[in-house]
């Protein structure tokens, strides 16, 4: 399904002990697939407990290089007002420091 020019990873976070995400998941988690020659995002998902959240913050992220983490960041800030905004921005942060790394 994925070429073998891509890799898996996972970003992570915490939120609010109150959020159904943290209750059901104990954290919150963005995983990517990346394409290494690219650095484009060209698949997400997140530890969502409802699908249209995955699905949106899905949209946000497929299509952008993993370098354009100023532009994905306002992005979430400034689309994305679930109760875990701050994690989905932390995690993803998590993700691209992990990649940075490779």
């Amino acid at each position: 399904m994925y070429n073998p020019n891509t890799v898996y990873i996972i970003g992570e976070s915490k939120t609010s002990s109150n959020n159904a995400i943290m209750q059901q998941y104990n954290g919150f988690f963005i995983a990517l697939i990346i394409d290494k020659q690219t650095h484009k995002i060209i698949d997400a998902e997140c530890s969502s407990t409802i699908d249209l959240t995955s699905a949106f913050i899905k949209s946000i992220l497929i299509g952008n290089s993993i370098f354009d983490t100023d532009f994905i960041l306002k992005e979430i800030e400034s689309r994305y007002f679930g109760s875990s905004q701050k994690a989905v921005m932390v995690a993803f942060k998590n993700a691209y420091l992990k990649y940075k790394q490779l």
